[in-house]
């Protein structure tokens, strides 16, 4: 039927306007597992073009020279490994250690049904997680100024294990609560229904299902505390005192070349790679468990 004052080829106008041109067809009939395909295809493309003219822009002779110097690097081991690695690990144990126990301290206080132990650990939560690590750590060398006559016992191994401690308690402790408030409140009423006081119903049946829930991030705390360790450099370390970046620093303005900074960093790795692949199992493995 056509329809009055219509002209005669409006109909096929019509019709040509409305159906697609066969490009706008094959776009159409693109599925969206195509689409992703095509997508994820450009940006391998771009990724690899950005990578060649890198590549050929680099000055690779240089770059072997200054950064993968066989010689230079030779030269630190191995007290690379007998002296920086081993500082390393103990100023991060011993922090770790401190930071552990005064961490539950405070999340136990953040618990408390006591006012005044609420706003401690509060305050100090809030202060301690505010302030840049490096801040603390040189306000804990500033220490004897204030007090004269202070000595923090271990000489530097102290002050470390003073400072990682009480950076790390304010993180644990936030971890530690989220693990006392996952415990179901059915375990403490249990514990208390069988005559069990208070606080040994805590360190016998709450603290240890909390710690094993946050076993998790607690691996990862223990793995920015190996870095954070970096920031004993300015305490004023002797050649037997130094870890790894402080031993890689010094290596590279003695040798005028960077290789031995390079150096400590692929050591940081061998020990972060593992304790964060460690931590991923772990997670893992309580949400199959969930």
């Amino acid at each position: 039927m056509v329809r009055h004052g219509a002209e005669p080829g409006d109909g096929v106008v019509t019709a040509q306007r409305l159906a697609p041109s066969p490009r706008q067809g094959t776009r159409q009939g693109w599925s969206p597992r195509r689409r992703q395909r095509v997508s994820r295809g450009v940006q391998y493309a771009l990724l690899i073009a950005v990578v060649a003219v890198l590549a050929s822009l680099a000055d690779w002779k240089s770059i072997h020279q200054s950064f993968f110097n066989g010689q230079v690097a030779a030269d630190g081991l191995p007290r690379l490994f007998t002296v920086a690695l081993k500082n390393t690990v103990i100023y991060t144990a011993c922090g770790y250690v401190v930071g552990f126990a005064l961490g539950m301290l405070l999340a136990l206080m953040r618990q408390s049904s006591v006012a005044p132990y609420r706003w401690i650990a509060s305050t100090y939560i809030e202060i301690f997680r505010g302030l840049p690590a490096l801040v603390i750590f040189l306000m804990i060398g500033s220490l004897p100024l204030a007090f004269p006559g202070l000595r923090i016992p271990g000489d530097v191994y102290g002050q470390v294990t003073l400072g990682l401690g009480l950076v790390s308690a304010a993180y644990m402790a936030e971890t530690f609560r989220a693990g006392l408030q996952a415990v179901p409140r059915g375990q403490m009423e249990a514990a208390r229904s069988l005559g069990m006081p208070y606080m040994r119903s805590m360190v016998s049946i709450i603290i240890p299902q909390a710690v094993r829930i946050v076993i998790p991030p607690l691996t990862n705390q223990l793995v920015l505390l190996f870095k954070d360790s970096s920031l004993v450099l300015f305490l004023g370390l002797t050649a037997a005192q130094v870890e790894l970046a402080k031993f890689g620093n010094d290596q590279a303005s003695t040798f005028a070349n960077p290789t031995p900074i390079l150096v400590s960093g692929l050591t940081y790795l061998l020990i972060t790679i593992p304790l964060g692949y460690v931590a991923r199992r772990l997670e893992s493995r309580q949400e199959g468990k969930r």
